[in-house]
């Protein structure tokens, strides 16, 4: 047993785009490249936390591991709790929960941000990366971080908040959230006994949990801005990125 895990949460009834984690990219599926993603981080085991059998046999079958869990779970954040209470036992120290529809995601900042999070300094890490133009900002699929100060290379500050809109970012210092979360142990056994708040409801993201329960979160800046991957128009843009890359 590792004191770092890395756990993907996934399943296929996405919404907007259904069954999206078995798309492919290069021939690969979505789900398939994040895994690879975070294996090539090299910072302890990777496992795929999913109720669905067709993720599950898909994981398996190239090796990884794969954890069913329940169907029913409100969040991922639940989703990955249920894998690290039952099956690892509450025992590693460093939980990193990775969304699994970012198939473009660099090892580098995943590594980054362990590597942050050995230094004791928060309870939940985080990382942004900047804008590329207006639309970016606009676009309500881009969830955005605002903190205290600018941030640069490698750099960490603390997050004032995360929303979808883009009202008053000229006042603040505002970055596109990647949505990866790294906990400390105690951080995430805190974080699920707490009733989700008004505002994570609202905004329907369940960081802002953490934030109005004066909860630590520190964002880190990385250059990388792998694309999350909501609708069919996300998915061309990630085929079209992704498509020289080898197989």
């Amino acid at each position: 047993m590792t004191e770092n895990v890395i756990i993907i949460p996934s399943r296929l009834e996405a919404t907007r785009l259904p069954n999206k984690p078995l798309k492919k990219i290069n021939n690969k599926e979505m789900i398939l490249h994040v895994y690879e993603a975070a294996k090539k981080a090299n910072i302890g085991e990777v496992i795929v936390a999913s109720p669905n059998q067709q993720i599950y046999e898909l994981i398996t079958s190239a090796k990884g591991i794969c954890v069913k869990t329940r169907s029913d779970h409100k969040t991922g954040t639940d989703r990955i709790f249920e894998v690290f209470d039952k099956f690892l036992k509450k025992k590693p120290q460093t939980i990193i929960n990775l969304q699994g529809d970012m198939p473009n995601i660099n090892p580098s900042a995943i590594q980054m941000l362990s590597n942050y999070m050995s230094k004791n300094l928060c309870d939940i890490a985080t990382l942004g990366s900047k804008f590329k133009d207006n639309e970016e900002i606009k676009n309500l699929n881009n969830v955005k971080v605002t903190t205290n100060n600018a941030l640069f290379a490698n750099k960490f500050d603390k997050a004032v908040d995360f929303l979808r809109d883009n009202e008053n970012i000229k006042e603040r210092h505002i970055y596109h959230h990647i949505g990866i979360y790294a906990f400390t142990k105690e951080a995430l056994l805190r974080y699920v006994s707490l009733d989700r708040t008004k505002k994570e409801l609202d905004r329907n993201l369940e960081q802002l949990r953490a934030l109005e329960n004066n909860m630590k979160i520190h964002v880190g800046y990385t250059s990388f801005s792998p694309l999350s991957i909501d609708t069919e128009e996300d998915l061309k843009n990630v085929q079209e990125l992704m498509k020289n890359e080898k197989k």
